[in-house]
């Protein structure tokens, strides 16, 4: 049955004290969100946090080979702590990790990932903000918000899609969105043994959570299509300004970014995820083409939260000396890699570096915030593969161990004696191949130290991609850091790490 809602208004202080008076996270301590100049030595005024949402370690090879050459460097890699972060989830009802009834989950989704950096637990995919037994557990950003922080959200996704949630909602299953909703979309009776009264936080939707907790300060994104005129409302009596309209529907644009000023800003530029960067370049007098840019949402992001921008030259606000935490997420690396469209993950991928290029720099030049750079997970097994060669979804049987029968396995080991199945590929899927359906072949780009004339979908290009799957995959996925706290990310963490690291750096954790 599909209802329309009916819920509390939440303002952020109360929401963070009735999650924290429930959760189960050890971890949290005590909040000091008075700490003296003392005490906050070693720690980072402010935290920017980037998340290519999909984005392995052959996604980061691939757009540095395919933009700026194998001895290239994205910027990203340009960030002087680098590691490795694991990513996997819990079964629902599992217990933490070293707890008696622990159950891994080898394969993370969004949800269950975005609640490990963002409340510290491990939890089943699809829950937001909440333990694998379903029990409340605060965000960063909600203990940032407590403490007096500036806080920000930023996604070329929908605002209420897992990423971005995952800092401002509670829910027991991710489609919960709004505006209207079924219990399908937002019960979980494995989890609770029974349906839950809409009042109910886990079972509310995550655009009303949004638009009444006041979790985040600047709110930049896609997703309109979740919001109304209550929303609106709700915004409004908050104090926000806000660009465009859920009432009418009216999406904002780039335009209306620019000239937006205030401390608390609600800008979504699309009735649902933003235009991927591809479209945009390739149709430049289209109405999505107006969309604002990752880099230039988060340009503006820093400039709304950084209070310094707006004091006069030598005096700090006391909004300065708080400082900001901001999340950005680079989302459509995700959602193009799902549709292995290898050209639009790259556009993707750009796109968002240049987004960690704004951060960087803004970080060298303030002097005291930490950046983190990383991924939820990886997804489609992306590969590189040699040049003139085939993947194994294009060959008539799995290569051959030539060298099986050697005992001493002393030879010389073959690369094997499969080969191309012809009925199912028929080339290059960005090139002569492209319109056959079942076609698995790779794709090919030209990179920046290709001879003239080569260009992308030809077997002269230097960059051959494919896809293992359609999904996730369970890979580890890179992390890059600078600034204060950021040697801890040096080597391989853990998911939940990040949670820790930056509420240490927040000073949010005694």
């Amino acid at each position: 049955m599909i209802k329309r809602r009916k819920v509390p208004f939440l303002t952020a202080l109360t929401l963070v004290t009735a999650v924290t008076a429930v959760a189960t996270v050890t971890a949290l301590g005590g909040l000091v969100p008075n700490a003296s100049a003392h005490e906050r030595e070693g720690r980072a005024q402010n935290v920017i946090y980037l998340l290519g949402d999909g984005m392995g370690r052959t996604h980061v090879t691939a757009a540095r080979e395919r933009f700026y050459g194998a001895d290239g460097e994205l910027a990203m890699e340009s960030l002087p702590a680098q590691g490795y972060v694991s990513t996997y989830a819990v079964e629902k009802l599992s217990g933490q990790p070293g707890t008696s009834d622990f159950r891994p989950n080898p394969v993370t989704d969004s949800a269950s990932a975005a609640t490990a950096w963002s409340s510290g637990v491990k939890t089943y995919n699809a829950a937001l903000g909440v333990d694998a037994k379903g029990n409340l557990a605060p965000t960063v950003m909600e203990l940032a918000k407590k403490a007096g922080l500036r806080t920000g959200n930023v996604s070329t996704a929908e605002i209420t899609d897992a990423t971005p949630a995952g800092q401002m909602s509670h829910a027991l299953a991710r489609g919960c969105q709004g505006p209207v909703y079924s219990d399908a979309a937002c019960q979980d009776l494995a989890i609770t043994g029974a349906a839950l009264p809409t009042s109910d936080l886990r079972v509310t939707p995550i655009a009303d959570q949004i638009a009444r907790n006041g979790t985040a300060d600047v709110i930049l994104g896609g997703g309109l299509s979740r919001f109304d005129a209550a929303d609106e409302a709700a915004l409004v009596a908050q104090g926000y300004s806000v660009l465009g309209s859920p009432a009418s529907q009216t999406i904002a644009n780039a335009a209306d970014l620019a000239s937006a000023s205030g401390s608390k800003v609600f800008g979504l530029f699309n009735r649902g995820n933003l235009t991927i960067e591809k479209a945009k370049q390739d149709n430049p007098t289209s109405v999505q083409a107006q969309e604002p840019t990752l880099p230039e949402m988060t340009t503006k992001a820093i400039a709304l939260l950084d209070a310094k921008t707006a004091a006069p030259r030598g005096k700090k606000s006391e909004k300065a000396a708080a400082g900001f935490y901001l999340q950005i997420e680079g989302a459509l690396i995700d959602k193009r890699s799902h549709a292995n469209d290898a050209a639009q993950t790259l556009a993707e991928i750009k796109a968002f570096d240049d987004a960690v290029a704004v951060a960087r720099d803004f970080a060298k030049k303030d002097g005291n915030t930490l950046v983190i750079v990383t991924a939820d997970h990886e997804c489609a097994g992306f590969n590189i593969i040699e040049k003139g060669t085939f993947t194994n979804a294009e060959a008539s049987a799995p290569p051959a161990n030539t060298d099986s029968g050697n005992t001493a396995n002393n030879s010389v080991p073959s690369r094997g004696s499969n080969s191309k199945d012809l009925a199912r590929s028929t080339g290059i899927v960005n090139g002569a191949g492209a319109a056959d359906k079942k076609n698995f072949g790779p794709a090919t780009f030209r990179t920046p130290t290709d001879p003239a004339g080569v260009e992308d979908g030809s077997p002269d290009a230097g960059l051959w991609l494919s896809y293992l799957s359609g999904n996730h995959t369970g890979a580890d996925v890179p992390v890059y850091a600078t600034g204060p706290g950021s040697e801890q990310l040096q080597g391989t963490v853990d998911n939940v790490d990040l949670f820790g690291i930056v509420t240490r750096a927040l000073n949010l954790v005694g």
